[in-house]
């Protein structure tokens, strides 16, 4: 049997396929952040027939000063709720599972949008913007672990089947991991194991209110890919430590390098050294996207064991019917 076609179990998710649709920034979002008509037709249409059975929506913020940009959806107050029932509802009557993606975007926040000055693990300048943040006091980190806490509660009171956390491409959680942006000398830096705390805070505080249960994933920017920065050696100890704490999927990207590889690389699957690497060290599924747009390279990628799930972006994005042609070529 096709390796793409084989179903997957991952704590209480059960997925007909290996195929999952990533999250993308749409901005089709209401002016306030609100789940708009715009938004529940355009998952309505990449979801139609259930041929991508994993669903992770585009990064919702938590809270205002992590908004990162305009029409960027909201998951920061109850009001967001009934929007993302709808926004469920939509993703699960087409049969696929729905997660949310919460993030904070730290010093990649954009002031002219939130209002507020931008903050960071340490008053670095960030690397992708040039913003120097405010340095995150003790109580402020504590603070913002509430807010990932409440919006997990938010996702799970509309019907979500998951959410993921957020520590790629550069925003808060993955400034917190990558040594160009954490300089700290408590016990949120230095080590990876004290750049990883908050991470360890965060899902502990989501399993709290999420209960045992409800999937929980994370998003990994495994590595830097600049000097100085974060590497896979890190994240091998990171995605170990993730899975002790009861993360049921890690999903791996880029880090301050987003979600493409310096310099750009055609190649299919072009983070699969990192997914490789940490797939060696965890017994949790791991997800493998970038740059994949023929299932051929997909099925061979699960084959030789780089991931257990395939992340397909960019050509579901320009073809809805592509997942649907890809499960029917290898059947």
């Amino acid at each position: 049997m096709s390796h793409l076609l084989k179903p997957l179990e991952a704590g209480s998710l059960t997925l007909a396929n290996r195929l999952v649709m990533p999250p993308m920034a749409t901005a089709k979002a209401g002016a306030d952040g609100s789940v708009s008509q715009d938004v529940l037709d355009y998952y309505a249409e990449k979801t139609e027939g259930g041929y991508l059975p994993l669903v992770i929506i585009e990064h919702s913020f938590i809270q205002l000063a992590g908004k990162a940009s305009e029409r960027q959806l909201s998951i920061a107050g109850d009001s967001a709720i009934p929007g993302y029932k709808k926004l469920a509802d939509v993703i699960h009557r087409n049969g696929s599972k729905a997660i949310v993606q919460m993030n904070h975007a730290g010093s990649a926040a954009d002031q002219r949008v939130t209002g507020i000055i931008p903050v960071g693990p340490s008053a670095i300048a960030n690397p992708r913007k040039g913003t120097v943040p405010h340095e995150l006091t003790i109580q402020e980190i504590s603070e913002i672990i509430t807010e990932f806490q409440k919006a997990a509660q938010r996702a799970k009171e509309a019907g979500f089947d998951g959410v993921e956390i957020h520590s790629a491409h550069g925003y808060l959680l993955n400034q917190f991991f990558s040594p160009l942006t954490n300089q700290r000398k408590d016990e949120y830096g230095g080590t990876v194991l004290k750049r990883i705390r908050i991470h360890l805070e965060v899902i502990a505080a989501v399993r709290k209110v999420v209960g045992k249960d409800f999937p929980v994933l994370l998003r990994l920017g495994a590595s830097d890919f600049t000097e100085g920065g974060s590497t896979i050696e890190d994240s091998i100890v990171a995605a170990q430590e993730f899975e002790k704490a009861g993360v049921d999927i890690l999903d791996i990207s880029g880090g301050f390098c987003g979600y493409m590889m310096p310099g750009g690389s055609s190649e299919q699957g072009y983070f699969s050294p990192l997914t490789a690497a940490i797939k060696k060290v965890v017994s949790i599924p791991v997800i493998l996207t970038g740059g994949i747009t023929q299932a051929q390279s997909a099925e061979g990628l699960l084959a030789e064991g780089k991931a257990d799930l395939i992340g397909v972006g960019r050509v579901v994005l320009k073809d809805s019917n592509w997942a649907q042609q890809a499960v029917n070529s290898l059947l």
